[in-house]
Order: structure tokens, then sequence, then C-alpha cells
């Protein structure tokens, strides 16, 4: 579809039918986001970006197809006010939004998060009039621009570790009228300079809290970190910051996932094939099925991220039916096989990594399956632990 004259009438049709949409499913409860929707355009943070086309290719690697104004005008101004994630760039290579080409494969290194998650972190932290807040992870800035509207751009600081993506959100961002303080930076060491914030915000994932952030904090200050590993199991923890910088607070609700922090990301562990092959011959029987903790459920999901408070380097890979588990730290490895409806067992190396995801399941299900809002996260210097009430076994560390 050709492009019109002046797309702007189409994009604040759509603006505000998106914030109606928001409104009626309880994303925007507060006026004064809504407003910020209405008044924040998305299209200009979103040029380009690849949606799924539902395919796979010979190699079984999904199939991305690019989106512009240029390509299709009508599809690339509905998706940007859709409530959906528009992933914008794939393992840390810009496009070249001038003459896109199909993706095939690779792994999702930025993106303009879906707006109703957008709003959801910004509310969970309870964000309000007055507060300075340093958002980790500046992306294609429409986040950014959400909170410039809400705040004022003067309490508004995001860091960005990708030179690039930093560049184009913010002559987007000045574009629209928002002058954050923005910052080339590893949000793994917040950013001193702007130091103390009301709130911190991180739109990636982290292994742990990052201790720079309990510092860069007021007391009293809220944190929201995702948290994540490298099972890939996910949690987001809501802290409040101590006089005598700890911090703690609960899990919040729900299965929402983000992309790690380029600096926490998993290292590669090679064939999962040579792994299995030092194992010894000896096997038992495993006493829960891995699809506790693989399945597509609320509850799996839940339990991924408890499994990681034990076994913290383990990664996780099924090929030809057979669960596999590395832990590339300790050089530990098992192998999960599926024998009948039972499971065989294989482990090596210093640590026990399934039995030990075992002890968590058995703990999890002697405190009668408690939901994530029920644990506490208590971060300290040189630490986090994870507590429940009915879980003594707890706390677990994490790295």
């Amino acid at each position: 579809m050709k492009m019109p004259a002046d797309p702007e009438t189409d994009a604040a049709r759509l603006r505000e039918a998106m914030a109606e949409v928001l409104a009626v499913d309880g994303t925007l409860k507060d006026p004064a986001w809504r407003a910020a929707v209405e008044e924040v355009p998305r299209h200009p943070f979103v040029p380009g970006f690849y949606l799924p086309t539902g395919q796979r290719d010979e190699h079984g690697l999904t199939v991305w197809e690019p989106v512009t104004a240029e390509l299709d005008y009508g599809r690339w101004l509905a998706a940007a006010y859709s409530n959906t994630t528009l992933i914008t760039q794939f393992d840390g290579e810009e496009p070249d939004w001038k003459d896109p080409v199909v993706r095939h494969g690779g792994a999702p290194t930025s993106s303009s998060t879906l707006p109703s998650l957008v709003l959801r972190m910004w509310a969970d932290a309870d964000v309000a009039e007055g507060h300075t807040v340093l958002e980790i992870g500046t992306g294609t800035g429409y986040s950014t621009a959400l909170a410039c509207e809400r705040l004022g751009s003067s309490h508004v600081t995001s860091v960005e570790i990708d030179p690039r993506r930093l560049e184009a959100a913010a002559n987007t961002l000045y574009g629209c009228g928002y002058f954050p303080t923005l910052a080339v930076a590893d949000g793994l060491y917040g950013y001193w300079p702007e130091a103390w914030y009301d709130r911190i915000v991180a739109a990636c994932s982290f292994r742990a809290v990052p201790p720079a952030l309990l510092a860069q904090a007021r007391p009293g200050g809220k944190i929201l970190i995702p948290l994540s590993g490298w099972l890939y199991g996910n949690a987001r923890v809501l802290l409040t910051v101590a006089e005598d910088g700890t911090a703690e607070g609960p899990l919040l609700p729900g299965t929402i996932s983000f992309m790690p922090a380029r600096t926490h990301a998993a290292p590669a562990f090679g064939n999962p094939a040579d792994w299995a092959a030092g194992l010894p011959e000896k096997t038992r029987s495993a006493r829960h099925s891995p699809e506790r903790i693989t399945a597509a459920t609320e509850e799996a999901f839940h339990l991924r991220f408890l499994a990681q408070t034990a076994v913290p380097n383990a990664q996780m890979v099924t090929m030809d039916g057979v669960v596999h588990l590395v832990d590339v730290v300790t050089g530990s490895a098992a192998t999960l096989t599926p024998n009948g409806t039972a499971w065989e067992v294989h482990e090596g190396g210093p640590m026990k990594l399934w039995e030990r995801i075992e002890e968590v399941l058995d703990a999890f299900d002697a405190a009668d399956r408690p939901r994530p809002e029920t644990f506490t996260m208590h971060v300290y210097d040189g630490g986090q632990h994870l507590r429940h009430p009915r879980m003594p076994g707890l706390p677990l560390p994490r790295p």
C-alpha cells in the first residue's frame, strides 16, 4: 500500500484505538498513563521490524519477514499500534531498513516490547509524578518516551549497551520533543552520574540483581527487575531498598520473559553428544519427569526458575527425545532418556544436576506447590537468596 502524504492522521486514530483496547483489558488503569499512550506515537520508533511468517525453512529455522512503510504501509502502521512485540534486531546486527532481507533463524537482541508489558512494568514499579527513574535497556526508545511524557524528560535516565540502538532511539526521541538523559552503558553497572533514583526499571533480564543498582537507588526506592538464567526460567522481582543498602521484595505473578542482558547471555557448550559420551554407564530412574520444567504451563515456567537456584550454571537442550543438561562451569552433565512411561538418568561430574533439580521439585510439592508471588527475594552485599516459609530448604543461592 502506498504511503499517504500525512501518516500522522492514521497514526492518531490507531493510537486512540490502542489506548482503548489497553484500557478495556485492564492495562491502563491510571488516567495519566492513558494520556501518555494517547500522546506518544509509536511508529517513529519502529521504522522497520521483523514479523514471523509462521513457516520454517528446510533447516527448521523460523522465517522472519521484514516490514517497513515502504514495503507495506498498512501492515507496518497497523503492527506499530498493535499490542505486539516487534523484533528490530537479530544477533546484534543492525538491519539495513532501506533494503531489508528475509531472516532465517537468529537470536533477537533488540525489540519494541509490546505496549501492555511496557505499561505494566512502569505501573508495577509504582512510578508516579516526581519520581526520578533509571531505565535499563532503551531499545527503540518508545518506553522511554512514555516515561518522559508522564514524568518530564528531566526525571528520566535511560541506558543502552548497543551504541547504534541508542543513536537511533535518541534521534527519534529528540525528534518527538523528548530530551531524557541517555547513555551508552552496561545496565549491570547502572548509571552513577544521575544517581540517586526513586525507581529503577530493567527492560532486560539478569541472572542476578546487580549490586550497583542497590547502591544507586534511594532508601525506600524500588527496583523492578526481570530475572532469568541459562535454563530460561524467568521471574520478575520488585525490591524495596532499605537504609542499610540491602533490599527485599516479592516475585511478581505472571509468566513474562525478557531478552537477557548481553553480558549475562549463556555461553556456548558445544555438542551435547560429546558431553553425554563421557557420562558413566550407571543409570537410575528419575523421580520427576523433565516435563515438570519443560511444559508450556505457568507452573513449569515457575519451576524452571526455581530449578536455576539449585543449578545456576546449567543449560538444557533436547535432541532426538533425549534431554541434555550441561554445566560448563563445573563440567557436570546429565541426560534424561525416555523409557516407556519413565525416564532414565545418567549423571556425571562434580554436581548431580538432575538430582539437585529433583530436590527442588520435592520441596515444591511438599510445600503444596506455592505460587511465585509467595516467594521473597533478599538481596545484600555479596549475594541474594530466594525464601519461602514452607520450603525450609531455601534459601538457595543464585550466582
